[in-house]
């Protein structure tokens, strides 16, 4: 959602006293009303601080409630929303409890019309959000693996259902119950998290249009590979217990779960390359020095710097 639509919403809510807001629509929609939620109450500054200070300084918002069409992003049920800065070309998160949605209504039925390309990115969003907070270290936490793994083994198996014509009731509470549970927080509990392939993607959307699904299929499998040293015993996990992959050492268990990851984001009709989208070295440099500007470290050793960057993104020309 846009910062500056966004503001119109937060001054109406202000002019007419709005004490309870509702969003319908996908993750999108509710981290709007999510922002609407804590900017109309902030009353203390500017309401652009809320997204540089990543809700610091946030201390009330408008009780909201969410009706979800488009699984993908969790937000229904977690207390975070992303905003999208048109003028400065910024994509920024911001998380607090005053904007955990009071309740949240999901009816399979009303993802019925939706193109298959949004089901697409929904099934590989959630698919996403699961690997970024369990391929990372090992975190002495069996029962959140377990957790992630089945949600994971879910979409897999689910997917084609997921996306057939005419829809399925089953197969679509499923989805919406996957996506929802990849980032509500019960799977990170005392767990190591990564998120360096949502913030490198979040850069691909604000420079290029870039679907976020989209970015996510298309960084995920250079961080793994850049990263392969230090994340390898999980993903030779990740090739055992989810793609069954036992042959070989662990590196070579390893590389097969980078491969399978992405053979099944082909599956399922999302292109892996900047190139799918247009985007040349040109446009990696405009990445790298947003990071550079910002002195920013990702991942979850905090060893991901512009240089790094530059190596991923470049991977995946």
């Amino acid at each position: 959602p846009r910062y500056e639509t966004c503001m119109k919403a937060v001054e109406k809510a202000r002019t007419e006293g709005v004490d309870v807001l509702l969003a319908v629509g996908g993750g999108a929609v509710i981290d709007g009303t999510k922002f609407i939620a804590a900017a109309s109450r902030y009353t203390h500054g500017d309401p652009g601080e809320i997204l540089q200070t990543r809700g610091a300084h946030v201390t009330d918002g408008v009780p909201l409630g969410t009706v979800l069409t488009l699984p993908a992003t969790g937000s229904e049920m977690n207390m975070f929303a992303v905003i999208s800065r048109e003028q400065t070309q910024e994509k920024l998160a911001f998380p607090h409890p005053a904007v955990f949605p009071r309740f949240s209504i999901l009816d399979p039925r009303v993802t019925y019309t939706l193109p298959r390309k949004y089901v697409r990115n929904g099934i590989v969003d959630a698919f996403v959000h699961v690997m970024e907070q369990y391929a990372t270290v090992d975190s002495k936490a069996p029962l959140q693996d377990r957790q992630a793994e089945a949600i994971t083994k879910t979409l897999i198996a689910e997917a084609q259902a997921i996306l057939a014509e005419p829809p399925d009731y089953d197969a679509r509470a499923t989805f919406m119950w996957c996506t929802t549970q990849a980032l509500n927080g019960w799977i990170n509990c005392g767990v190591v998290q990564d998120w360096s392939t949502h913030m490198i993607g979040h850069e691909l959307t604000a420079f290029f249009g870039v679907d976020h699904a989209e970015s996510l299929a298309v960084v995920l499998p250079g961080v793994w590979t850049h990263q392969f040293e230090k994340k390898k015993a999980k993903l030779a996990q990740l090739a055992r217990r989810i793609w069954h992959e036992t042959q070989g050492d662990e590196d070579t268990q390893a590389r097969a779960a980078i491969e399978r990851t992405e053979a099944f984001f082909h599956a399922v009709g999302m292109p892996t390359r900047l190139s799918d989208y247009g985007i040349d070295r040109d446009g990696i440099q405009r990445v790298v020095q947003r990071f550079a500007d910002r002195d920013t470290r990702l991942g979850e050793h905090q060893d991901i710097g512009p240089a790094e960057i530059e190596r991923i993104v470049t991977l995946r020309l």
